[in-house]
């Protein structure tokens, strides 16, 4: 009983103390996307210099989020998961990811919990994030929580965005003294999957978030996310098919290969993630 009223004192003195019916942590959710010019690549008129040389310009960016799932670590007694053998529904497992059937890019780790082998996770909480996003002109925007904000005990470690579309407009030229590609060309590129419920790309980033009696229960957590200029890095645009009018668009089935090599490279991009503990 002393031990008891020590240990309830102790938590009380330390600003820890918990309501009754309180998760182990209450979330405060939001998320920003941007796409952002980076200093080492400007060059004149806001373009951005790529790997290749070749320079590019955005002016409408938008990216659609199905939603973000909190994850925690968990065992498994299924099937064990082997990138080099993929498991059936998936074509190809390399670089962290493997290609689903219906063209979405799945992390290992997601792979290996559908087998329920070992390295899965669980989902603890979602964020459906629903509107499209301006990327030109980010927000910081609170989200809600399914099925609450209340979270139950865990050791949150991943946070798995799902992203439902992106959208990017530009121009591009080349940058060398003999260009490849003669003049500035529009270029248009809309990721979505042919399923609107599946997610064209997975994207996972750390997250270290206790859920415990042992931090404040009230988090601020604050999910970011930033394109660069660096998802254009692999591509000749000498080699892409432009249309009647000079736009190179990248749903044209002549550009199918410049299209999955940007799904891919947009699989790269590793979101970021902020804890605060209140009291």
């Amino acid at each position: 009983m002393r031990n008891s009223l020590l240990f309830m004192l102790g938590l009380t003195l330390g600003g820890c103390a918990w309501d009754a019916g309180q998760g182990f942590a209450v979330v405060e959710p939001t998320v920003r996307v941007a796409y952002e010019p980076l200093s080492d690549r400007a060059v004149d008129d806001g373009y951005q210099r790529l790997s290749s040389d070749y320079q590019v310009h955005v002016d409408s960016a938008s990216m659609r989020l199905s939603d973000i799932e909190l994850l925690s670590s968990s065992g498994g007694t299924g099937g064990t998961f082997d990138p080099a053998n993929p498991p059936a529904g998936y074509s190809l497992c390399h670089g962290g990811h493997c290609h689903r059937d219906d063209g979405a890019l799945i992390p290992y780790e997601q792979v290996a919990a559908e087998l329920g082998g070992g390295g899965g996770s669980s989902a603890v909480v979602t964020f459906p994030v629903g509107e499209p996003l301006n990327l030109l002109a980010p927000e910081t925007r609170p989200v809600a929580c399914e099925p609450d904000c209340a979270l139950p005990e865990a050791q949150v470690s991943q946070g798995r965005w799902s992203v439902g579309s992106l959208h990017i407009e530009g121009t591009v030229r080349d940058g060398r003294a003999t260009p490849r590609l003669p003049g500035e060309h529009r270029f248009k590129l809309d990721l979505a999957a042919a399923d609107s419920d599946a997610p064209v790309a997975v994207l996972d980033g750390a997250v270290n978030l206790p859920s415990d009696r042992s931090h404040p229960p009230q988090t601020k957590l604050d999910l970011d996310l930033v394109l660069t200029a660096a998802l254009f890095d692999p591509l000749d645009w000498s080699t892409l098919k432009q249309d009647s009018d000079g736009v190179v668009d990248f749903n044209d089935a002549a550009n199918a290969e410049a299209r999955k090599v940007l799904l891919e490279r947009l699989a790269r991009f590793t979101p970021t993630s902020e804890v605060t503990r209140g009291k």
